[in-house]
């Protein structure tokens, strides 16, 4: 007869989340909270300095098409004179061919300064569309470096957080007299020096208890040789007992 075979579920995939960051929240949101601040009193100094530049620029390219306008009216006044004046001369009046080509010199000369306040328009134009898009990449940009610096300030201090956790956690187990305790700090995380330090201090601690219940089997073995009584055993024996729950023996 076949025996159906079962297989084993498949472990779920460990997914980290912002909560496996947020070991200390309230340490961790803190001082992400005052790199926040400083961050964003940066950003809004330089997003200041770097608006009013532009706005400066757009002013000072408005001035200019304004003394260009300025200029192709009074070279157009000009001419409009001078060619009122040479109509009105008795002499150089009746001479066509200096009214024609005084026109078609003053025509070239006006054509060319419209040409050039057209082209002075258009580059302040393009100065105005310039700016808008700054703005818009400077508020950007800024915005992404606020949230980039805050998302780095939680996994930075998650290093640090990670850590003390752990060490808290495990003060708490020796003050339990739970002096035998497994794992280490993870690659990466800070204070690999403390933590070492701590675990070296829980080692000299477990080797000098190991001692003393060695110390304890003996005395228990002279009291029961000398003929000590039960309660005297008894209590000796629970004190071992209690000793070697806290090294886990």
């Amino acid at each position: 007869m076949a025996t159906a075979s079962s297989t084993a579920p498949p472990k779920p995939r460990y997914k980290r989340s912002i909560k496996n960051y947020l070991v200390d929240s309230r340490f961790q949101l803190k001082y992400t909270g005052f790199i926040l601040i400083l961050a964003l009193f940066i950003s809004a100094v330089l997003g200041a300095f770097l608006w009013r530049t532009s706005q400066s620029v757009v002013e000072q390219s408005g001035k200019v098409a304004e003394q260009s306008k300025k200029v192709a009216e009074e070279s157009r006044k000009v001419s409009d004179i001078v060619k009122m004046q040479i109509e009105k001369d008795p002499v150089y009046g009746q001479d066509p061919e200096l009214a024609k080509a005084f026109g078609g010199g003053a025509a070239v000369s006006d054509a060319e300064v419209k040409k050039q306040q057209e082209e002075v328009l258009r580059q302040q134009e393009g100065l105005v569309t310039q700016q808008t898009h700054m703005r818009a990449m400077i508020v950007g940009v800024l915005g992404i470096m606020v949230i980039l610096i805050g998302i780095l300030g939680i996994y930075f201090t998650h290093k640090v957080a990670g850590p003390i956790y752990k060490m808290k956690l495990l003060l708490g187990q020796v003050g339990e007299g739970k002096l035998n305790f497994q794992g280490r700090l993870r690659k990466g995380d800070e204070l690999q020096d403390f933590f070492e330090t701590f675990a070296t201090m829980v080692e000299k601690l477990k080797s000098r208890q190991h001692g003393e219940v060695e110390k304890l089997e003996k005395a228990l073995e002279i009291a029961r040789t000398k003929g000590a009584t039960e309660d005297v055993l008894v209590a000796l024996t629970d004190v071992r007992d209690e000793m070697k729950r806290s090294l886990d023996v």
